[in-house]
């Protein structure tokens, strides 16, 4: 079984993947890991985010970056949501996360154009989303948590920049597939969040036997 979870930052896409593969005993990969990498990679570089061939070059970075704490910050959110614009940096991804997606059994996948680009066959598809003045206190708090100083209106102001490039960019833009169900996270704590969203997951998933029968 394919998931896909696709929404825009702190919508809680992330955590409702984990907990959907930890439900059904699935690998999960959060693809926009991916995108920060390239970004972090970019600014290592010392390129330009904005400037395809150097994006291009820091698609190349080494696995052992995806492990480096950076890659959580709000600097390399903005950066991946930089360097995801240019077509030549998702295809140069494309494949890594498309083979992800096929592996026998399936896998939970998360971020941004899974079910219309990546895994356009899952079985289940959610798109998560949430106010923004949902998603900036959720990361305002995370902030704190991690000791960095960030106030609430930059963030607000800095998801509505990455909401803008991820609608607007003409590679596989931020949308939600057709079939894809719909969650809005606003009001809803984490608990509740997951709970929603397995209850989707499952009702697809009884719907998809039931046809298959």
């Amino acid at each position: 079984m394919i998931i896909a979870v696709d929404g825009p930052t702190a919508s809680g896409k992330g955590t409702i993947a984990k907990a959907l593969a930890a439900h059904f005993g699935l690998p999960h990969l959060d693809t926009g890991l991916l995108y920060r990498a390239v970004g972090r990679q970019c600014a290592l570089n010392g390129g330009n985010p904005d400037d395809p061939a150097d994006a291009l070059r820091a698609a190349a970075f080494p696995d052992s970056l995806l492990a480096d704490p950076e890659l959580r910050s709000e600097e390399s959110g903005g950066l991946a949501s930089r360097v995801s614009i240019h077509p030549s940096v998702r295809q140069s991804l494309y494949e890594r996360q498309r083979a992800f997606a096929l592996q026998p059994g399936g896998a939970v996948l998360d971020g941004r154009d899974i079910g219309t680009v990546i895994a356009p066959e899952a079985d289940v598809k959610l798109f998560v989303v949430a106010s923004v003045a949902a998603r900036a206190e959720r990361r305002f708090r995370e902030m704190q948590a991690q000791g960095r100083s960030v106030s609430l209106a930059e963030i607000a102001a800095d998801l509505e920049a990455r909401d803008l490039r991820d609608r607007t960019r003409a590679e596989a833009p931020l949308v939600a597939a057709p079939d894809a169900a719909v969650l809005d996270t606003s009001n809803l704590d984490r608990d509740e969040a997951i709970t929603a969203a397995i209850g989707i997951a499952e009702s697809r998933r009884n719907t998809e036997s039931r046809q298959g029968t």
